[in-house]
């Protein structure tokens, strides 16, 4: 036990020592003041120790910070609040009420909150406001989705609130399809040409015309529900949106990938796919090309190219006829909106990593290059293929000269530096892979 000598007999007793033990104490206290060499000795052990008993806190101390702030980065979820039933209702309940007064709209409203066709089913994400929930909708599974929890948390459309002194709603409705083209550009860099906003959503007239302004703007706020509506109807790879209420809008329900599934993801519901590990094989190089294709047409078929920053198997999912599905794009960008995002001040490369997509720092400007240098097909192979093809999963059945051939393919192609033409190369090896595996069915 360490004693302090300041506190006197009486304060021991309050602190629940017991009497013998005080005497004890303060004779042992006597004896040490009447031997001062002794004492002093003593003393100056008690205070090295002191010392190196709080360094040894502070070392503990910062090393547990060190490894939350790990944790924190790694697995940014792992300390947002839970996702639960009674939030999720709650949340819902408050949509509903706006809805009542007239604050929102939307084509789902009523089937959400008077006709009870669109039911809450359970919560499936919430972290800092974004909030993901599955529900059914006249029998179908979907998922609904929005950035904040509360309709109040986007700020308001400043024009509504200047109509009524202002211009008719004509004059109104043009000057907000500026506004929603300024936001687009903002949100993807994107120039958007003349009549390209009919996706979007935007309606003329009838009732609810100010709920439904309103909503509008709350939703293009989330740059995930821009990029699912400007790409719905020109590409198979994003999921569709299916209507809206408020600041929540409705996609459809897909199964998203796992590291939990032996194949990345749910392939039980698939056409043709037993649980054979031939099946699965077959499975896998389908999907293997439709990640192909998907990078293929993100480079190709828009305007400009369109970057993920965040590739995982949580962040796709996989429908009937094996096309792959991008269901999660907070985390993508076109071309214009990408180089923005990479330009900022760097003392090395490392300071030029964003999530999955990298440039170089120009050390004589301490700026990083606004060119990416990796691409979707490198990150693809690295995170997705290199699991599936490092390996001969369920592919037992394919000539060794084949199999060698894929994996060196898919180490070349998740090298940032590997060559031209890997693409090509890797879509032949998996068309004859797939060949070979139909031949022995």
């Amino acid at each position: 036990m360490l004693e302090d000598p300041s506190i006197p007999g009486a304060a021991l007793g309050s602190l629940g020592v017991p009497a013998e033990t005080q005497s004890s104490e303060l004779g042992a206290q006597g004896a040490r003041r009447t031997a001062p060499g002794g004492s002093m000795a003593r003393g100056r052990g008690r205070r090295r120790w002191g010392r190196c008993a709080l360094v040894a806190v502070a070392a503990w101390t910062a090393g547990w910070v060190l490894a939350a702030a790990l944790l924190l980065r790694a697995h940014p979820g792992v300390f947002s609040e839970r996702c639960t039933d009674a939030k999720s209702r709650r949340i819902l309940a408050a949509l509903c009420r706006d809805y009542r007064g007239g604050a929102l709209a939307g084509d789902l409203c009523e089937d959400l909150c008077e006709a009870g066709q669109l039911v809450y089913r359970r919560c499936l994400y919430y972290e800092r406001g974004k909030t993901v929930l599955q529900a059914e909708w006249r029998g179908r599974p979907v998922i609904l989705k929005a950035k904040q929890e509360a309709f109040s948390s986007f700020p308001p459309l400043g024009l509504l609130e200047e109509e009524a002194a202002g211009p008719g709603r004509d004059a109104l409705e043009a000057e907000l399809l500026l506004m929603v083209a300024g936001e687009v550009k903002s949100a993807l860099g994107l120039e958007l040409p003349q009549g390209s906003l009919g996706p979007l959503g935007l309606g003329r007239g009838g009732p609810r015309w100010r709920g439904r302004l309103a909503s509008l703007w709350a939703l293009l706020q989330q740059e995930e529900y821009v990029h699912f509506s400007l790409l719905h109807g020109v590409s198979r790879h994003v999921l569709r949106v299916l209507g809206s209420c408020g600041h929540f809008y409705a996609v459809e329900y897909l199964a998203a990938g796992s590291p939990r599934h032996r194949a990345l993801f749910p392939l039980e519901g698939a056409a043709g796919t037993a649980r054979g590990g031939g099946d699965q094989a077959r499975a896998v190089s389908s999907i293997a090309l439709s990640f192909l294709d998907m990078v293929r047409h993100f480079e190709d078929d828009f305007s400009h190219r369109l970057h993920l920053c965040d590739i995982k198997p949580e962040n796709f999912a996989i429908r009937r006829d094996f096309t792959v599905v991008a269901i999660d794009v907070d985390m993508a960008f076109f071309e214009p909106k990408m180089r923005e995002i990479l330009q900022q001040n760097c003392t090395g490369d490392e300071d030029c990593n964003f999530f999955d997509c990298f440039s170089k720092c120009d050390l004589r400007v301490n700026k990083c290059g606004a060119q990416r240098v990796n691409s979707n097909l490198q990150v693809i192979c690295d995170k997705i293929f290199r699991y599936w093809f490092s390996s001969t999963l369920g592919a037992s059945a394919l000539s060794l000269g084949l199999q060698r051939q894929l994996q060196e393919a898919v180490q070349e192609c998740a090298d940032p530096g590997g060559p031209r033409g890997v693409f090509w190369k890797l879509r032949r090896l998996l068309r004859a892979r797939l060949r070979e595996l139909r031949e022995v069915k």
